[in-house]
């Protein structure tokens, strides 16, 4: 078990919940109060000021927990066609989810494979939405930390490494990969060891969205603090332990909780102008623009926790030691090797502005995968969008996609 040096930090941060609870309540009853019809007050202009200070303040101080993807439809050739969410298989960390469509058209199979990082899966749900109706869509859907109990054990990046391969076998032969931002690297690797093992399921193409391949090109500011802090820095001041009130009771975790303060702190002006923006279309009554804000925060705000061993073992592996682009990386006691990657194709996506995974480390893939033919390969680099315009919004929609679709499809008739 991990030394963990901050054992406390998780129980100060459900006191704290605990002392803001009364004011998040309050914050609820005067928002409802100032907006019910019943209250003359809430036709004036100082009614809907209370009613949108009482909104921001309630939205605050809110516990925000899983979402739901909520994806019951696609359109396809102008027709809506109805979704089934079901789950396919059903491990200690991650579920396998399958966006099922009505009548089961015949399209390629795609394993989005979603980041173990903070947030949950349905982040990537504008992603899926996006890709359904052109491909049949899979995605990994990984749980809390803090819901999976010690009697499962460990998770490491290894663990996370197998689980893809794993679920790559179920639906293989065939499947495409998808890997948005921090699994281009697990994902990568289990593509070399199929390939190198000359593996029947080996993936027909892989695509890498944002990813952290070789974080020595082009550092941004989160690769420099990974970079420079010692080891011993992050299992002491990140890592903590589960308390006695969720499952996973004293497991070692890096908490959503610290993760999301982090990515705050990158854009805090920004973040602390949404809530102002939030304000003011609440006073003028801007329903559209206020809706929009509550999706993108409840989704933003909703974060799980990560098994300490996966993330401590990501930051050496990729961010300090940059083991997979020197030829370094071993996987269960074998060194990985993207040059015998043969079999899958392979498509690497950028944004201009990621201040994430900076210009040219996902890029770094093609040259690792160097006996790829030039037809099994494509860089892209989409100007003028950030880390979470790459894999979502509408240059995501209108610009993105169409290559995503083309380069799976190509792939396929070039395997057959």
């Amino acid at each position: 078990m991990l030394k963990t040096e901050n054992s406390h930090l998780y129980n100060l941060h459900e006191m704290q919940y605990a002392v803001i609870a009364p004011l998040n309540m309050l914050a609820s009853a005067s928002s409802a109060f100032s907006r019910s019809p019943f209250n003359p007050l809430s036709y004036t202009g100082f009614g809907r000021h209370i009613a949108a200070a009482a909104e921001v303040v309630e939205r605050v101080t809110a516990r925000y927990g899983k979402p739901e993807f909520g994806i019951d439809h696609t359109i396809m050739n102008h027709k809506h066609v109805t979704v089934y969410e079901n789950i396919i298989e059903e491990k200690p960390f991650c579920r396998l989810l399958h966006f099922e469509k009505y009548g089961k058209p015949k399209q390629p199979k795609l394993l989005l494979v979603a980041p173990m990082s903070g947030h949950h899966a349905t982040l990537l749900r504008g992603t899926v939405e996006a890709l359904l109706p052109h491909l049949d869509v899979y995605i990994t859907d990984w749980l809390d930390a803090r819901e999976v109990s010690m009697a499962h054990g460990a998770f490491h990046l290894e663990d996370y490494i197998s689980y893809t391969i794993d679920f790559i076998r179920k639906l293989g032969p065939d499947v495409n990969l998808m890997a948005v931002c921090q699994p281009s690297v697990p994902v990568m690797i289990a593509a070399s060891v199929m390939n190198e093992a000359k593996d029947p399921m080996a993936p027909r193409s892989m695509t890498l969205i944002g990813g952290p391949i070789d974080t020595r090109i082009n550092p941004t500011k989160v690769n420099q603090l990974a970079e420079t802090k010692p080891m011993e820095w992050f299992e002491k001041n990140v890592i903590t332990r589960v308390p006695f009130n969720y499952p996973g009771f004293m497991r070692s975790v890096y908490p959503g909780f610290l993760q999301l303060s982090g990515f705050m702190q990158l854009n805090l002006d920004r973040h602390i102008d949404a809530h102002k923006d939030l304000y003011k279309h609440l006073v003028q009554g801007d329903g559209e623009s206020a809706a929009a804000h509550r999706k993108f925060y409840d989704e933003y705000l909703s974060v799980a926790d990560l098994p300490a061993e996966f993330y401590l073992e990501s930051i050496h592996a990729v961010f300090q030691e940059h083991l997979l682009p020197r030829g370094e990386f071993v996987y269960k006691g074998k060194k990985v090797k993207p040059e015998t990657i043969t079999k899958t194709a392979l498509l690497t996506l950028e944004g201009e502005l990621d201040d994430i995974s900076g210009v040219g480390q996902t890029e770094a893939a093609q040259r690792l995968c160097k006996n790829l033919p030039a037809n099994m390969r494509k860089h892209h680099i989409e100007p003028k969008v950030g880390h979470y315009g790459i894999f979502n919004g509408r240059k995501f929609r209108e610009n993105v996609v169409p290559i995503i679709v083309d380069f799976v499809t190509k792939q396929g008739k070039i395997g057959k």
